[in-house]
């Protein structure tokens, strides 16, 4: 049994949107009341509020005249709120996350109802304080009780809920395949097999439309409805290159998934990639992170196998024949010949030749091998750190 998140489009009526601009409003006033508390209480006095204490605290806010309007909204859309920023302290504290942000009235809202906040039928679904239930687009459906709803609106306009469910997913079959991944901006994705798959560059195809929209955004006025009509252009851009490129990532990973038994990648820091300033508007639009991220977990579902290699392999400067380490390899070397062996080899095919290699090596010895470094280290007559492998 696996918690499955199934995320749908839905068209709400006039009377649900108005409620459900009370219930973010209200959800987002009582997150950054919560971590106002939570912030002045442990500057001033050094003591730290959880859960439980804001609790209390909120139903003697509720009372107040001046709050009195929280009590319009489900009570159970507020408790949510406050669970969520106890759950972001702790992330923050086990270094998974930054300091919870106090969330804005612009951009993406979002509220969690659970069990008890909700009506579900098998059919249908009728959030509280709703008296018809929503018109939800059913592109497939899924077996099993939802235990929470996250109902949320996006900057462009958008209405989504996404549904909570135990299921049990049946695993693939076992299969031989075994594939390396390279990683790159001309071609998206590499196969130790030779196969390539393209780079479509959504942000790139759209990067001029979108420049003059944000123009023509700059030079509204401020609050007025012109410039929230620009604002909404602006963000129906930016989705429907994030919606591409997700619909991209996500075939592409789940055929992988399909196919091969264990994949082998790279382990590598987008965020610090990113710094480069040639590359980095090339390298977010690509999706690496996100593309690695939907391997990890559909390989969990359907008991597939993904192992990530040392991060300083240097899969693409080493020989996959005869393993010896280029001194350089530039971006823009795309064919190179081994001064060793003779052997002509394709960049990327290459080093995804080399990432399989050593993803079976970490799966065997379960540790990051680097056995090119010793390999070079015996040739040249230099002495190793260590009899092991490195």
């Amino acid at each position: 049994m696996t918690q499955r998140a199934y995320k749908f489009r839905f068209y709400p009526t006039e009377e649900q949107q108005q409620i459900l601009a009370k219930t973010f409003g209200c959800v987002r006033y009582v997150y950054n009341w919560g971590l106002r508390l939570k912030t002045d209480a442990y500057y001033q006095t050094g003591k730290r509020l959880y859960y439980k204490d804001l609790s209390a605290q909120m139903t003697v806010l509720k009372r107040q005249p001046e709050t009195v309007w929280l009590n319009e909204v489900s009570s159970v859309a507020l408790q949510q709120a406050l669970r969520h920023l106890d759950r972001a302290f702790i992330n923050f504290f086990e270094d998974r996350g930054g300091y919870p942000q106090f969330h804005k009235k612009h951009g993406k809202q979002s509220v969690t109802f659970a069990s008890s906040a909700f009506k579900w039928d098998g059919e249908s679904i009728t959030l509280a304080k709703m008296s018809e239930p929503l018109n939800i687009r059913w592109s497939r459906r899924f077996t099993g009780t939802p235990s929470s709803v996250t109902v949320s609106r996006d900057a462009a306009d958008r209405y989504h809920i996404s549904i909570l469910v135990d299921e049990e997913i049946s695993q693939e079959p076992v299969c031989d395949s075994q594939v390396g991944i390279d990683l790159g901006l001309t071609d998206s994705v590499i196969l130790s097999t030779g196969q390539k798959f393209g780079n479509p560059r959504y942000f790139r195809k759209d990067e001029k439309r979108l420049a003059k929209a944000q123009r023509r955004l700059a030079k509204k006025q401020k609050g007025s409805k012109n410039r929230d009509k620009e604002r909404l252009k602006v963000a129906r851009i930016h989705a429907k290159i994030a919606d591409r490129r997700q619909d991209f990532l996500h075939k592409l990973s789940t055929r992988l998934i399909n196919e091969n038994q264990v994949i082998a990648v790279e382990s590598l820091q987008v965020k610090n990639m990113i710094r480069n300033h040639h590359l980095a508007k090339s390298i977010a639009d690509v999706g690496w992170g996100e593309f690695v991220r939907q391997l990890e977990y559909k390989a969990e579902w359907y008991g597939r196998t993904v192992v990530k290699i040392d991060k300083f392999y240097p899969s693409s400067k080493r020989c996959f024949d005869c393993g010896h380490i280029m001194p350089k390899m530039p971006l823009s070397v795309r064919q190179w010949t081994c001064p060793e062996c003779g052997e002509h080899h394709d960049r990327d095919v290459n080093a995804a030749q080399n990432i399989l290699a050593a993803g079976l090596a970490v799966l065997a010895c379960g540790e990051a091998i680097r056995p090119a470094r010793k390999l070079n280290s015996q040739r040249e007559g230099k002495p190793q750190r260590s009899r092991k492998a490195n």
